[in-house]
């Protein structure tokens, strides 16, 4: 083999070298944290769109009993991960994530019509003082200290644009959420020291639109609106997909 040929050789090998190098340095771990009353297999389609497009994700099953708790199972799957993270909560998991998102390894945060607490706010003073005329979700009164929704008015204030029978099992498969995750207190908002985007629902019935819009400014958070109800993961994964991937692509 002559001195060009052997230099030919090793520039193709340096190149493919630094090709994987780079594939590496823009890969993203995708965390992605429930809200109340539902389980992280809301997230199936989300998860399988964002693995098909190349990302490693890891799915949250927050006891959604305490925000502390909840906040430490998602630590948890953070420690879990290789690289930097891109932290994803929907509805209370924005709170949840709000919380954990200080870790050193979350490089963004992704609210999907989400609450996004201040420093001492929880969900109970978000949501303390609705304004005129916006729709109340229809809580039932706490038993054993956990909150469950009206079974039949769960279609329309948390999934309106859900096929009827997965809103009818959404509702009839809810998962007790504690007063004690509701009451929690955020106690160092990561949204101040980390890049956020948020996704608002325009036809929410469980977080208002407006509500909605106001935390994602406070936050400073780079903002899509999109036409949707509440369960936006579960009926346009593609629009949720798209904002996290801009996301993680924005945070590199």
């Amino acid at each position: 083999m002559n001195r060009k040929t052997t230099f030919a050789a090793t520039a193709v090998l340096a190149l493919g070298t630094l090709a994987t190098q780079a594939a590496d340095a823009s890969a993203k771990n995708v965390v992605l944290v429930h809200g109340g009353f539902v389980d992280g297999s809301g997230w199936s389609q989300v998860y399988r769109g964002l693995r098909k497009d190349g990302y490693n994700v890891a799915v949250v099953q927050n006891p959604t009993t305490s925000l502390a708790d909840d906040v430490a199972a998602t630590k948890l799957v953070i420690s879990q991960q290789s690289g930097t993270v891109i932290l994803v909560g929907h509805s209370y998991g924005g709170a949840v994530i709000t919380e954990a998102g200080t870790d050193p390894r979350v490089k963004g945060l992704v609210y999907i019509a989400a609450f996004a607490p201040d420093k001492g706010e929880s969900v109970q003073t978000l949501i303390a003082n609705p304004p005129p005329g916006a729709p109340l979700p229809p809580l039932l009164p706490p038993q054993s200290g956990f909150l469950f929704l009206d079974r039949a008015k769960f279609a329309g204030a948390f999934a309106a644009d859900v096929a009827p029978a997965e809103a009818a099992f959404m509702a009839d498969s809810q998962v007790p959420w504690s007063v004690n995750a509701l009451t929690g207190a955020v106690t160092e908002p990561a949204w101040k020291s980390k890049r956020s985007w948020y996704l608002v629902t325009t036809e929410d019935k469980m977080i208002p639109p407006p509500a909605q819009r106001q935390m994602a400014k406070r936050a400073g958070s780079t903002v899509v609106e999109t036409k949707g109800s509440h369960a936006i993961y579960v009926s346009q994964p593609r629009a949720v997909i798209k904002l996290i991937e801009q996301a993680a692509k924005a945070a590199e």
